[in-house]
This record gives structure tokens, sequence and C-alpha cells, in this order.
């Protein structure tokens, strides 16, 4: 199945295809046109009656994403210790957004780009990355946990068995994933405040809450660090379900989570992320996507309770809710998917 996929030819200069040094030379000149482009996204101040409430907006990252983030740092590290060459094939399984920040930084480097995908995945976000000029590998069977991470993961493995040059930037082992948070998003929230109490972050890799903990405690003592993650997942939880809503919670645990500074963690029903969702939309204007509707419904439930007006929290809004207009959004989608 793996040899069978189309892969487009790209080329970052049409009719001047460079090699060797010369393409080297042209990708770091790509690299420096991209980062400033990424990072140092808005921090929004909600109106809210616990507390001081604030949100990163992820979603102004020049490919829409927190997900730009470890593509951008991982890629950038690949090309710069020359594992990436012009004729490489990157490779990696992905539920939609940081398969967009790969096939985006594939495309100005010119080399190919494989996204393994499942059919949990938005029809916008598959169209994007088409667009992109992504390959696109998609799974269909479900693993023994209900999902398709495992059988993603599997897919993953027999294409590099069979292909020759290609590199998976792995964002499920690779540490660079959870350093690019906190050499980035970490430094941004830190330089942000003087004082902070809660962070929510929502869940999956684990790559952000990794991060995000660990450059989070060293500046705030007593900051707590909430992770929130949906019913179904398999990362605070054996019982595995059917997860309809992509983006957030896994069918595994990561080795990220053993770095990771977690405090405690808030599971939320399907419906309850949808209701974060639309609550963010109604309530405060904001048109976000699931994960920082759930990571939203997790901060109310917990700093409610508290009831605290003098509390700085955060969290984290990972993507714009643009690609899920068709199914959080969609209230036919909700009432056939996710009430009961």
């Amino acid at each position: 199945m793996a040899k069978s996929i189309e892969i487009p030819d790209l080329d970052l200069y049409p009719g001047d295809k460079v090699t060797g040094s010369l393409y080297h030379e042209k990708c770091q000149e790509v690299i420096k046109q991209i980062s400033p482009l990424i990072g140092n996204s808005k921090l929004y101040k909600l109106k809210f009656p616990y507390g001081n409430l604030y949100t990163k907006l992820e979603n102004q990252n020049f490919f829409g994403s927190i997900k730009d983030r470890p593509a951008f740092y991982i890629i950038a590290k690949a090309i710069e210790q020359g594992i990436i060459n012009e004729n490489t094939t990157v490779i990696e399984s992905t539920s939609g957004n940081f398969g967009i920040a790969l096939a985006s930084i594939c495309k100005a480097l010119a080399v190919k780009f494989v996204a393994v995908i499942d059919p949990n995945i938005s029809a916008e976000k598959e169209q994007v990355l088409r667009l992109k000029g992504a390959g696109i590998l998609k799974v269909t069977d479900t693993d023994e946990t209900g999902g398709y991470l495992l059988n993603r993961i599997k897919t993953v493995k027999r294409f590099i068995a069979v292909n020759d040059n290609v590199y998976q930037p792995n964002q499920y082992e690779n540490p660079d994933n959870y350093m690019s948070y906190y050499h980035s998003l970490g430094n941004e929230i830190v330089n942000s405040f003087s004082s902070l109490d809660y962070a929510f972050i929502s869940v999956s890799t684990g790559g952000t809450i990794t991060g995000l903990s660990n450059k989070l405690k060293e500046h705030f003592k007593n900051i707590k660090i909430i992770a929130v993650d949906i019913e179904g997942s398999m990362i605070f939880s054996d019982k595995p379900a059917i997860r309809k809503i992509s983006g957030m919670g896994a069918s595994m645990r990561t080795v990220f989570y053993e770095q990771a500074l977690i405090d405690d963690f808030v599971i939320l029903s399907q419906a309850e992320i949808v209701k974060g969702c639309n609550d963010l939309l109604s309530e405060h204007n904001l048109f976000l996507g699931g994960s920082a509707g759930a990571a939203f419904a997790a901060a109310g439930k917990v700093l409610k309770k508290l009831n605290k007006t003098n509390l700085n929290a955060i969290f984290i809004s990972p993507d714009a809710g643009n690609s899920y207009i068709d199914t959080i959004y969609n209230s036919d989608w909700v009432y056939n998917n996710i009430l009961p």
C-alpha cells in the first residue's frame, strides 16, 4: 500500500532545480523567512467571573495552529543537521494540524510529504493537506482501542521500511516536540505574567503540556498544571471509546508524559467540549477549535469551584473553529454523533 501512493513532485524554484550544498543554502533562506511568522500569538483576556482568565490564540501562527511550533522546530533542526535533502520524503501520522504545518513547510522546502490520516480528520483539514501538496494515506481500520492512532503509526513504519531516504518527525517520541513549546510558547507566557496560578492544557501527544509544564513551573512555583482530556482517550483512562472530535485525546500515552509536571486532570464528555466551543463563540466572540473549547470548559469547572476573583489562569487555544464548522458547530452533526 505504501509504495502505491503518488507523491507530488514539488520544486522550490520551478525551472531551477537545486541540489547539494546549494539546496541546503536555499533551505536556510526559507527557514529564515518562515521563522518570524511563527510564535508571538496574541494573549487575550476573557470577561470571566472567577478570576482573571486568559488564552493564547495559537491560530494566529502562520499555518494556522499551535502545531506550527513543533513542525517548524523539528524540520529546521533536521535541515541544519543535514538529515533532510532534496530527495527526502517526510512522513507523519497526523489528525490534521501537525500535518498541515509539515505540508506547508515541506512545500516551501520542495521536499515531498505524506500525511497518514484517518476518517476522524475534518474534510476541511484533509482538503488543506491536499492543496498543500501532501500525499495522503488514510487508515480506515480501527485498532484494538477502537481508535486509529496505533494503525496510523504502523502504516508510517511500513512506509519507512519499503522506501529510501524517508524522515519521520515522530511527534509521539521526538523530544524536540515538547522542547519547541518549552523554548517558544513557554517563554511567551512567562514573559507575559508576573504571577500565574493555573494553566489548562488539552492533551494528545503530550508535547504541549510537557514543554509548558516544565517551563511554567520553573518560573511560577505554585502554579497548577491541569491536563484536559476527552472521554474515550487512553492517556488517563483504561476505558477506550469511540471519539468523534479530532485533535485531542489519544489511543496511547506517549513517553513525553514521564517528563510532564501535571498536577491534575479533567476528563470531559464530547458534549461538554461542544458546549465549551459554543460558549466561547456566544459569550466571548471567540471562534475556536475543540481543544480550546475543552480547555475553556475545564477552566470553568475548576475555577468556579474555587470562586477566587484574584487568580490568574490561562488556557491554550490551539486552532480556530474553521475546520469544525461541519462537526462541532453543526447542530445536525452534533445531534447524530454526540448527543445521547
